[in-house]
């Protein structure tokens, strides 16, 4: 089964490539969530985010309805495992010669 966790944008930036970002609370945990799919999400708006891809807004009572339901589960702790930090990727034009 697929779960998507409510975040609270709480920084909102681009990446290098011009990807809209941001910084995320999960109950205590940030993370980092892409917010290309949800370009009208403002700072402070509630995110539902599925493997790191925020995909809808959802209002702050129904986030805090779902943090209390997985913390009555034992299932926040889950969001701590760490975020694994990938070297940057070349350019995909400089891997194939091709130009754009």
């Amino acid at each position: 089964m697929c779960l998507a966790i409510p975040g609270k944008v709480i920084e909102i930036e681009a990446d290098p490539h011009g990807v809209k970002m941001a910084k995320a609370n999960f109950g205590g945990t940030v993370k980092q969530v892409c917010l290309e799919y949800t370009p009208e999400v403002q700072l402070g708006d509630y995110v539902l985010v599925h493997v790191g891809f925020a995909l809808g807004k959802i209002n702050e009572a129904e986030a805090l309805r779902t943090y209390k339901a997985l913390e009555e589960m034992q299932q926040l702790g889950e969001l701590e495992t760490p975020e694994v930090n990938l070297p940057p990727q070349p350019d995909i034009h400089e891997t194939t010669g091709i130009k754009s």
